[in-house]
């Protein structure tokens, strides 16, 4: 028989579940790394798995893949009067010719992307990102889980005491 599973968080007085599942906590709960294992897209929604994604990126020397999706999703979510700016500082940054932190995306898909760089919209990237986001799903993201450092926070990570029911 296992133990009671934790108060109803919406319903009790203590706020332990809260101040242990906040976006920038220290140390993350068990169910939270473990849902980082879940989906790629779990990962990136949590700002503290996407920080240690970050930090793994950061060993294999790949960080730049990240930083660009990051980028994107600023572009697409961020004001309309920065839009054209931001989609000429992310093309200068990662895709132009002899880019600081050049991401590697396939020609066609750079073809579509200098089409949208004509007409700068909050989309003129979406072809990239999505191309980059696929790199890291089929690649990084299974690397990142098989890593000594995802084996490490898991083993670290808290788990929510238990309490008992009334």
């Amino acid at each position: 028989m296992s133990g009671c599973l934790p108060s109803n968080p919406w319903i009790t007085d203590d706020d332990t579940y809260w101040a242990m599942n906040a976006p920038s906590v220290a140390a993350p709960t068990k169910l939270r790394v473990e849902r980082w294992g879940f989906s790629f897209r779990e990962l990136l929604e949590d700002p503290v798995g996407r920080a240690h994604f970050m930090d793994f990126l950061r060993k294999e020397f790949s960080a730049e893949n990240l930083s660009f999706w990051e980028a994107c999703e600023e572009l697409r979510h961020g004001g309309q009067a920065r839009v054209p700016t931001l989609v000429d500082s992310v093309y200068q940054q990662f895709l132009a010719p002899g880019a600081a932190r050049w991401v590697n995306i396939d020609s066609q898909t750079m073809e579509r992307t200098l089409e949208g760089l004509c007409r700068p919209h909050r989309y003129a990237l979406d072809d990239a990102q999505l191309h980059i986001y696929m790199l890291m799903k089929k690649d990084s993201y299974p690397r990142f889980l098989k890593s000594d450092m995802y084996k490490t926070l898991l083993a670290e990570a808290m788990t929510l005491p238990e309490t008992k029911r009334r």
